[in-house]
């Protein structure tokens, strides 16, 4: 890694295994943050193995979301940005590339520690700054803090790992509270809702320490809610992204809008985007698709768009006290 790149690409690691493998072609899939480093990692293969490669230019959100039309075009596809989830079928053709932060996080935790009320503290990130955990329990203990890490469902391949799907590493912890390491606000508020502790969040690309105020995204799905009162007809949408396929659940939200006299249809669809929902009129949506799709996109859709949970609000089948992030979990 160089000294002007924070993350870590495996370059010589990919370069080893191509060399080993013989492949005639590869894919390279990058999350959108990091699309723009595609053409020069692609350089950087190709001038050392010879090797043809494809670039994914398809949206890609997660692990959950390999192109999978790209697969039969490649002999392996290597994936960057994420740790591989437990349900991958593509296992022999896909690498997962974590690519890791070489970020350094002491600063931004030592500046967090007085913000920390309690003395248990759970610890949270994502694979990018995973093996920063230790250096963190290190500083909570050196200043009288004791330090917990989740170890999560299947899905989660590193202890203390949190995705924007599944919050399963702050199931039962014993803590006063948390401390998430990185950027953005909807891992740490995915925490904040599904545990009802207070979550601090140490970003180390800004040096900032924040706590979690879930009180606007809480306000803004009781209005969403709110305006799908009175519909009658629902939208359920199901991805067909590998890791988002949640077929079943869509059945199960269909039989409880049966039950309830309502009339729910069944879309299926790759990539979810407010345009390509114009055309069906109905009075809400519900996503079993990414759980980020109803909070990131909200008010962009020609109809309100519900999460499974929010849907049982509205049907009447949970409280309104009950209110959560919706979740893709593991065994």
């Amino acid at each position: 890694m160089s000294s002007s790149e924070p993350f870590d690409f495996r370059i010589e690691h990919i370069i080893d295994i191509i060399k080993d493998a013989q492949p005639a072609i590869i894919g390279l899939q990058f999350p959108e943050g990091f699309k723009r480093r595609a053409p020069a990692i692609a350089s950087q293969i190709s001038e050392a193995t010879g090797v043809d490669i494809l670039i994914s230019a398809n949206p890609c959100y997660g692990a959950c979301d390999l192109d999978v039309a790209i697969l039969d075009n490649v002999d392996i596809l290597f994936h960057f940005g994420h740790a591989q989830l437990d349900d991958n079928k593509y296992s022999e053709k896909v690498i997962f590339i974590e690519t890791r932060s070489d970020t350094d996080v002491k600063e931004v935790v030592r500046k967090a520690v007085p913000e920390i009320k309690g003395k248990r503290v759970g610890v949270l990130t994502t694979v990018q700054h995973i093996q920063k955990l230790p250096d963190v329990c290190e500083i909570l203990a050196s200043e009288g803090k004791e330090c917990l890490i989740g170890r999560g469902d299947s899905k989660i391949a590193y202890a203390g790992q949190v995705l924007g799907c599944n919050f399963s590493v702050a199931d039962g912890l014993d803590c006063d509270e948390f401390l998430y390491i990185g950027s953005g606000e909807f891992h740490p508020l995915g925490v904040s809702l599904a545990t009802g502790k207070r979550v601090l969040v140490a970003d180390p690309f800004s040096n900032e320490v924040r706590e979690v105020d879930p009180r606007r995204i809480l306000k803004q799905r009781s209005a969403v809610i709110a305006n799908s009162l009175d519909a009658e007809t629902f939208g359920i949408l199901v991805s067909t992204k590998p890791g988002q396929d949640r077929m079943a659940l869509a059945r199960q939200l269909k039989e409880l809008a049966e039950k309830r006299g309502k009339t729910a249809y069944i879309l299926t669809m790759d990539l979810i985007t407010p345009d390509q929902m114009l055309q069906f009129k109905v009075d809400a949506f519900v996503s079993t698709a990414c759980p980020r799709l109803a909070v990131d996109e909200v008010g962009r859709f020609s109809a309100p768009m519900l999460t499974p949970q929010e849907f049982e609000i509205v049907i009447g089948e949970r409280e309104w006290e009950e209110i959560t992030f919706d979740e893709i979990r593991g065994e």
